[in-house]
């Protein structure tokens, strides 16, 4: 009901209701509450915005979130409550160093007498130790002496394994000079020879001597190329993409050709298989046809047109035949405009009586005939590339032609249309008519 109120601006009566306790408990002092006005929304003010202004308890909303979890009601700072933590300016000293060097900060008067906070982080590779017995049995090497050897694990104590740093402070003069990969390889084979010699199954990195000097040498050709190498190697780079793009695109035009090439094949030795089977059946075929166009529900013979997939109508009730020889809306614009084309130009009628016969029939001639514009296609693809490479062949080698043999040249078109339009096109076309 406030809700309501709020809505149609009813202002809230103040009505002293007369409970059960205030009867009960009459002598007692009764907490008068004290009622107050909620100001007016102003016009045109949307009650959802007004209540984000203004609350029921009049208190200014935050200027930004808390995470008290009571809304709007901060808590009041309790100041006072207990006594401040003394500090005190205190001497300590540093674990990591080694020269007892004394530092002073602040520092909690209960927290006295603890070790130095950040001692902890003060980590040390742990460097192995050998005897002189150990290195006279499997240490000594060609190219190390045992200065050297001793030199070079003292630097790594003292710097934590930065061998670039080891290097650094490598002294050239007292010793031979040595290489960053030297003194891994080195160290390594030290560790690797301590750890088998006391049974001790850590595990240890393998330095590979050969495949960092490799590495380091490959980084410096690549780091001294001048403006002209990184030019043409940005340009080999472009023409290699180029190439391997022009190899997808011929892979992928040969797949389509052959795809093509089968189909038709097959589809030549299907019809082949039937006229065989017509010839033998005789008048059995005849008998079946005239026993199929009474029944309701006719299934066309199983010959899957290759260049046109017709859909077939498997829904029950009555069907008209027409909707068998319609043309399905995925073939493109132009395939359309093919088929017309060649109909016009074979003197036939572009919508035939749906009759049995004929409805299976002319779906076929007209999936040759789709199959044969893309077979068309495709040829003059293969013979425009061809062409091409002619072309390239004669640029690249000046008075020099390249002679294409005759089975690889592309036949007339009128040739094309009697090797496509078989014997059994022309029977067919005899029968529509």
């Amino acid at each position: 009901m406030s809700d309501v109120r709020d809505i149609l601006d009813i202002e809230v009566p103040v009505v002293n209701e007369v409970t059960k306790e205030s009867i009960i408990s009459g002598d007692k002092k009764i907490k008068r509450k004290y009622d107050y006005k909620v100001p007016k929304r102003p016009e045109g003010m949307h009650r959802e915005v007004f209540a984000l202004l203004c609350k029921d308890n009049n208190d200014v909303p935050p200027l930004f979130p808390t995470d008290t979890g009571k809304g709007y009601k901060q808590l009041k700072a309790k100041l006072g409550l207990k006594k401040v933590r003394p500090w005190k300016w205190t001497p300590f000293t540093n674990p990591a160093r080694t020269d007892q060097a004394i530092f002073h900060h602040w520092r909690r008067i209960s927290d006295s007498g603890n070790e130095y906070a950040f001692a902890r982080f003060n980590k040390k590779v742990p460097i192995p130790v050998y005897t002189n017995t150990e290195y006279v049995q499997h240490l000594v090497t060609n190219g190390w002496t045992r200065a050297e050897t001793d030199h070079l694990f003292d630097l790594c104590r003292r710097f934590d394994l930065r061998f670039v740093v080891v290097h650094d402070r490598w002294d050239h003069k007292k010793y031979s000079s040595k290489t960053v990969e030297d003194l891994k390889n080195r160290y390594y084979q030290v560790c690797a020879a301590l750890n088998k010699a006391k049974n001790q199954y850590e595990k240890v990195y393998t330095f590979d001597f050969e495949h960092e000097r490799r590495r380091k040498e490959q980084l410096k050709k690549l780091f001294d190329r001048t403006c002209e190498q990184i030019e043409e190697e940005q340009v080999l780079i472009a023409e290699l993409r180029k190439i391997e793009q022009r190899k997808k695109e011929r892979d992928r035009k040969t797949q389509d050709l052959q795809k093509l090439i089968t189909a038709a094949d097959n589809q030549a030795d299907l019809r082949k298989n039937d006229r065989k089977a017509t010839k033998k059946s005789g008048s059995s075929t005849k008998h079946k046809l005239n026993k199929s166009d009474s029944s309701n529900i006719v299934k066309l013979q199983a010959c899957e047109p290759t260049g046109i997939k017709f859909p077939d109508i498997k829904s029950s009730g009555v069907s008209l035949r027409s909707q068998r020889i319609k043309l399905p809306s995925s073939l493109g614009q132009k395939k359309l405009k093919g088929i017309e084309q060649t109909l016009i130009e074979m003197k036939l009628d572009l919508n035939p009586p749906p009759t049995e016969n004929i409805s299976q029939q002319f779906n076929e001639l007209r999936s040759d005939i789709v199959l044969h514009y893309e077979l068309k296609g495709a040829l003059n693809s293969c013979d425009y590339e061809l062409q091409s490479l002619r072309h390239q062949y004669e640029a690249l080698a000046p008075g020099k032609t390249l002679v294409i043999p005759p089975s690889l040249q592309p036949k007339s078109e009128q040739e094309a249309k009697t090797d496509e339009i078989d014997a059994r096109n022309s029977s067919i076309v005899l029968h529509i008519l």
